[in-house]
């Protein structure tokens, strides 16, 4: 029996020999790069090593070198953390000459830099006489011209290093917290931040050791004064001249502390996505921290809804929806409090648009909105006081269960304590009460999408959006979560818009059912008036049923895909329509049928599914459109039916509804 052995993603296959036209030329890198390490190591004097380091002078260079390298970190944090932000997150004229300002120094000889430096912060620079008359700071040979020159080259590893890092992290999960309530700030403090950690960490690692290391701008804007500008690198290279010995030690101190630093990121300076694919959204808790960080900006908005919504006891408030929708969609939609709308259609019909236009995140399309009687159209996505829950629920991977759904409470305010309560309270609403102390990347995707849930709801939103809140969970957890929901949605006080492609969550949860087709409302009714005469093909297939678009003429409609539907109560001649057939209507058989069908084809069976208790067999002719019916399981038996079985098919004319359109 032959046994497969799995191996681990990227290793190398038994056998499998690289060429030698690349080998020896990789092995010459890997020794040009190796070797003048060695001759350090070879080349110090082990027995003066301690005696070399403990000097005054060596002692007092590493001071001011940890401390010139520390003030660079802290200005370097301080300077480029928003501008790495704002290079991945905002699109801005002068975008690229700005990231290849930041790229210069890194490229740029260190002596050119402290050349730059020195025109334009030195005594006859562009600023230092006016930082000299006003602040009375003189920057050239101090320790804070040190402190600038080491940040001047210091400070694009931690830019480029977070602008990364900011951009593989999907916008969804910064919208999703504002959608919750939380300020733009409060959203980069204990959502963005903690996401992006590993590559904070590696950036932030690299500058220190950048700035540690640094010698050529330094000396060339700051001097080499011991105890003000003399750092490590700056006495290494007077030892040189005097005590080659004493050099060699002191440099191999730094190349310690060099390799302390590439030991501690453990490659993630590469950039190489963890296993598993870089876009999982568990992926970026691995090195996220302690948690949770939801209490890091306390600050409630002013101006933002109530998420308690009132004293306990109070009636509930009552948000009406009023929307004009301009752009790709072209819509009004108008709701009383308390209702429910399914927005269905194909995929690009603009649901998901919609949803963002509503929360004011698209350029695509735009809604002047108004809830109850405030027009919140000019109001940011957090002071809205609508919740959104996106398909993958963008959980914040950083944050535990509780955590999560305490986060919109507590960015309106609320006490963490609480917070919390409300926040179990839903969660074991929703059956998850028990995973409170779990984060996303510990739970199932069933389980992290009532999370998500959860977490909208706990928000008490005036207008509640659920882009397929359901469509993760299993058939019995889908029924009870959307019994909880009906529930809830019984005594909301708002709105809610729930896309959705399954028909139960459709008829079941839903007041309203809205049709969109390219951005348009193509029917806003009822459930039922939506089952009964569906006025879009793709939604009578939603709902089980054939539909065939097609133009009216004297006996019945001429098909868009070919063929004539004889119908009992043709509509006026050259009109559009649409005839919808219920698979039950739909009569199989072996032989040309006798009788009454006026509708009859021939055709082939293509696919044969189970629905309940009843069997769907998909039809195929040259004569009309596919065609599906639904047939008992024994029917099937009887007639033989499997993939490829020439049929006949029959409809009568009585069976076939038509809507205009």
């Amino acid at each position: 029996m032959r046994h497969l052995s799995k191996r681990a993603p990227g290793s190398r296959a038994p056998g499998r020999r690289p060429p030698l036209t690349l080998a020896i030329p990789a092995l010459l890198a890997v020794a040009l790069l190796t070797l003048p390490l060695i001759g350090v190591l070879a080349r110090t004097s082990w027995g003066d090593l301690g005696g070399h380091l403990t000097r005054p002078e060596t002692t007092e260079a590493l001071r001011l070198s940890l401390l010139v390298s520390f003030w660079a970190l802290g200005l370097s944090l301080l300077l480029g953390v928003p501008l790495a932000w704002l290079l991945a997150r905002v699109d801005f004229p002068g975008k690229a000459v700005v990231r290849s300002l930041v790229l210069l120094p890194m490229v740029l000889p260190p002596t050119v830099g402290g050349v730059a430096l020195l025109l334009a912060f030195g005594r006859r620079g562009l600023l230092g006489p006016w930082l000299e008359d006003t602040f009375g700071l003189t920057l050239p040979f101090h320790t804070s011209g040190a402190v600038l020159a080491a940040t001047f080259v210091a400070m694009p590893f931690l830019v480029i290093s977070l602008e990364g890092a900011l951009a593989g992290l999907r916008p969804r999960y910064e919208e999703t917290a504002a959608s919750l309530g939380a300020s733009p700030l409060r959203v980069f403090f204990t959502v963005t931040l903690p996401m992006v950690a590993p590559g904070l960490a590696a950036g932030a690692a690299l500058t220190w050791a950048r700035a540690l290391g640094e010698f050529g701008a330094t000396i060339t804007f700051a001097g080499n004064l011991p105890g003000t500008t003399q750092t490590l690198p700056l006495q290494v290279y007077l030892l040189l001249q005097e005590e080659p010995e004493a050099a060699t030690s002191v440099s191999l101190l730094l190349l310690a502390l060099a390799m302390a630093v590439l030991v501690a990121l453990r490659g993630r300076w590469t950039g190489a996505p963890p296993r598993g694919g870089a876009d999982r959204p568990s992926s970026p808790s691995r090195a996220a921290g302690p948690e949770p960080t939801e209490d890091t900006v306390d600050t409630p908005d002013a101006a933002a809804p109530s998420a308690t919504g009132g004293e306990p006891g109070a009636p509930p408030e009552r948000w009406a929806l009023h929307a004009d929708l301009t752009g790709f969609n072209q819509l009004t939609l108008d709701a009383e409090p308390g209702t429910t709308l399914a927005v269905v259609g194909p995929n690009g019909a603009g649901k998901t648009t919609l949803l963002r236009a509503l929360l004011g995140l698209t350029p695509r399309a735009h809604a002047a909105l108004r809830l109850g009687g405030t027009d919140v159209t000019s109001l940011p996505p957090h002071r809205r006081g609508v919740a959104w829950v996106p398909q993958d629920g963008a959980l914040f991977p950083h944050l535990t269960a509780l955590a999560n759904t305490a986060y919109g409470p507590r960015a309106h305010g609320v006490r963490r304590a609480e917070a919390r309560r409300e926040a179990q309270r839903w969660l074991d609403q929703l059956g998850v009460g028990h995973l409170a102390h779990r984060k996303p990347a510990q739970v199932s995707g069933g389980q992290a999408q009532r999370v998500s849930l959860a977490r909208a709801l706990a928000t008490r939103p005036r207008l509640l959006l659920l882009d397929e809140p359901l469509a993760a969970l299993d058939q019995t957890t889908r029924s009870r979560v959307r019994h909880t929901l009906r529930t809830h949605l019984g005594g909301f006080g708002g709105v809610c818009l729930i896309v959705t492609h399954d028909p139960v969550e459709a008829v079941s949860l839903a007041d309203r059912i809205l049709v969109l087709d390219e951005g348009r409302a193509v029917q806003d009714s009822a459930p039922a008036e939506v089952a009964r005469h569906p006025r879009s093909p793709w939604v009578a297939r939603m709902l089980g049923s054939n539909a065939w678009p097609g133009t009216a003429r004297d006996d019945g409609l001429a098909l868009h895909g070919g063929g004539v539907l004889i119908v009992a109560d043709p509509l006026s001649t050259g009109s559009e329509a649409l005839a919808v057939i219920a698979p039950e209507a739909v009569s199989v058989h072996r032989e040309r049928p006798a009788g009454s069908p006026r509708n009859v084809w021939p055709g082939t069976v293509r696919e044969i599914t189970a629905s309940g208790s009843r069997l769907r067999v998909l039809i195929a002719s040259e004569r009309a459109p596919d065609l599906v019916a639904e047939i008992t399981p024994q029917a099937a038996a009887e007639l033989g039916l499997t993939d490829g079985t020439s049929v006949w098919t029959s409809v009568k004319a009585t069976e076939v509804t038509v809507v205009p359109l």
